[in-house]
């Protein structure tokens, strides 16, 4: 599972004019299972996406695919985490512990 934090690099006002394509590129990545729950963080300065998939570099490039990184108006921190726990509605999305090396 992964903890995808956009930052805005840039006013407002230009986070506003991308957020009708961001919000369809939520919608299909909803639709395609990936992601589980996201929103605006508050204070306004970003937001938090969690979504599930087993590869990195595949959710590293569907942040470069949001129209707010192409349009150059936030940055992305990507987390990766194993959610050992979780509430029963999230049970499917429940991962064993990673092997430690």
């Amino acid at each position: 599972m992964f903890v995808m934090e956009l930052t805005y690099i840039a006013p407002l006002d230009r986070v506003e004019a991308a957020h009708p394509e961001h919000l369809a590129w939520l919608d299909a990545h909803y639709a395609s299972g990936v992601f589980i729950a996201s929103g605006r963080k508050e204070p306004r300065d970003g937001g938090v996406i969690l979504a599930v998939g087993e590869d990195r570099a595949k959710i590293e490039e569907i942040a470069r695919s949001d129209p707010f990184s192409v349009a150059g108006v936030c940055e992305y921190e990507i987390t990766e985490f194993y959610a050992t726990k979780t509430a029963p509605a999230l049970e499917q999305y429940r991962q064993p512990k990673p092997n430690r090396q």
